[in-house]
């Protein structure tokens, strides 16, 4: 189903009080109406939040509803990573702001996501523009997870079936995904960015300026990291200078993961990828998301970390990546220098 909920500057922190109304689905099987309008003279808790009865059915998908003053979205999920999805193609200005967005994100208080996706008017000759917020108000160039839902979101406001490809504008550049015949989303994620100074990290380029297999001290532990950006900053590490293999599901992400990111050698922040390589081409990680903390998948994270395998000599170009939420297909194609990933994006409600 799809749903909006009110929207004015002054949001309250606690979106608690709400009816509902539903209408029928629409008739190619996607997502359902349903609008959340704040009720001023409740006073109760979520818990005892109150539904009305269905409408009667109508034609009228949620994409024709224009009430004045609420947010109209829907909910899709790559692997976990799940994203609010907003149709904003009538402007290159976000619907919401980057606090209102923090309040929507919020999962006690809020609808719950890990960021807010906008589908805006192409820019620069492409078809669409994509912007995303994260849950902590940061807006990021790209990410993998979300451009797979944006492309499912895509399709259904434009009634698409089948093998679909289009381009879209991010602020990591041009990025084209392509919805396969079996719902998977694929996706060419363009060329990785090796270039110390431009990912950003103030690490000093110990391979001809890329930084690969150095050493970063991280509270007192040293890491050997590579750095990779896919239009947004990665640090992918296999391990310590102590200990080479990691044991992902043994780390306490939640304690090192924000060292990482917000570490004086990344001047943006950073996206930190924990890497342990099951064979030449299976990987498993987990990631610590730059603005969004432990997630279930990061799809620029993968890409990034069969790249920094590749430059360390651990895996081949085509890998299988293992998420807690799920595998993504990587291919780092050595003929175009492209990278491609494959994997599913959900319509969740």
């Amino acid at each position: 189903m799809a749903a909006s909920v009110p929207l004015s500057r002054s949001t309250p922190r606690s979106l608690t009080s709400f009816c509902s109304r539903f209408a029928a689905p629409s008739p190619h099987g996607g997502p359902r109406f349903v609008s959340f309008a704040r009720n001023p003279s409740w006073r109760r808790a979520a818990a005892s939040m109150s539904i009305e009865a269905p409408e009667k059915a109508t034609n009228l998908s949620f994409l024709d509803r224009k009430e004045s003053g609420f947010l109209h979205f829907v909910k899709y999920q790559g692997l976990g990573n799940d994203f609010i999805l907003v149709d904003n193609r009538d402007s290159l200005e976000p619907r919401v702001t980057p606090e209102q967005a923090v309040k929507i994100c919020d999962r006690n208080f809020g609808v719950g996501a890990d960021g807010v996706i906008f589908a805006m008017p192409g820019t620069n000759g492409t078809d669409y523009t994509m912007k995303i917020f994260n849950s902590d108000g940061s807006e990021p160039e790209m990410c993998g997870n979300g451009v797979r839902c944006f492309a499912r979101f895509i399709a259904e406001l434009e009634n698409l079936h089948g093998k679909q490809s289009f381009t879209v504008h991010t602020g990591a550049g041009l990025i084209v995904p392509e919805i396969q015949t079996d719902g998977k989303v694929k996706v060419d994620m363009g060329h990785p960015v090796l270039s110390a100074a431009d990912i950003p990290t103030k690490l000093s380029g110990n391979k001809d300026g890329a930084v690969i297999g150095d050493e970063l001290v991280v509270d007192g532990v040293a890491w050997k990291v590579t750095c990779v950006s896919m239009g947004n900053p990665h640090c992918v590490t296999f391990g310590t200078k102590q200990q080479d293999g990691l044991q992902v599901d043994d780390l306490h992400l939640s304690d090192i993961g924000p060292k990482f990111e917000h570490h004086e050698m990344f001047p943006s922040r950073t996206n930190t990828e924990f890497v342990q390589v099951i064979s030449r081409s299976h990987l498993k990680m987990r990631v610590w998301e730059r603005g969004a903390g432990a997630t279930l998948a990061c799809g620029t994270g993968a890409c990034a970390v069969v790249v920094a395998a590749v430059l360390e000599g651990r895996s081949e170009r085509k890998c299988v990546v293992d998420l807690p939420g799920g595998p993504l297909e990587i291919e780092w194609r050595e003929e175009d220098n492209r990278i491609y990933m494959t994997g599913p994006a959900e319509f969740s409600h």
